[in-house]
């Protein structure tokens, strides 16, 4: 009997949404046991490996995040190792803010904000995010986002991050409903 050779292997829904989502923003992503996540400052995204997610961390939450923060830092955090962010201090938090502002403003476009919250330390801040994340307030946060927003509602971010939204979304109403409760895809916004 001759041996079978497997020809093609599963490849996770969500994560052949993001990456093609990452890859039509000129990003490839690699994984790595070295990092969380990092950005080269040309063209590698290279993202932790699923060992060392939380729980509730996927692969196309992390993309939707550092594409984010690609926003965020557009467009001269582009060319800088890690967006030209520093994670050894407090001197950035207001751009992480922002961030997380901007991946709650449009995940929740999509019905999808609780799918795609952030994790890590920064969850204390994503779930106190009011409901409209880009309204007023006093977080000087909320300028950047916005900012990020205009930016995100353009070209060439807004094609690929509408086409992944509204993919994860039909996925998501297939799934929510059959997910068990302590799934990430039970959540409903």
């Amino acid at each position: 009997m001759s041996e079978r050779v497997v020809e093609r292997h599963y490849c996770d829904p969500l994560d052949v949404i993001w990456l093609k989502a990452a890859s039509r923003l000129g990003m490839e992503v690699v994984r790595s046991e070295e990092v969380f996540a990092s950005w080269d400052g040309k063209a590698t995204l290279t993202l932790a490996t699923p060992d060392h997610f939380d729980a509730d961390d996927c692969l196309a939450q992390l993309i939707c995040h550092e594409i984010c923060h690609a926003i965020i830092e557009s467009p001269d955090g582009l060319a800088k190792a890690d967006w030209g962010l520093e994670n050894i201090d407090d001197r950035d938090v207001l751009r992480e803010y922002a961030t997380i502002r901007l991946q709650a403003a449009l995940s929740g476009a999509y019905g999808l904000r609780q799918f795609f919250a952030v994790t890590t330390e920064w969850r204390s801040y994503f779930d106190a995010l009011p409901e409209d994340p880009l309204g007023a307030g006093s977080d000087p946060a909320i300028a950047v986002a916005r900012d990020g927003w205009g930016l995100a509602r353009a070209e060439p971010w807004r094609s690929a991050l509408d086409d992944a939204f509204r993919a994860t979304a039909a996925i998501a109403d297939l799934v929510r409903d059959i997910a068990p409760a302590q799934c990430t895809w039970a959540v409903d916004d």
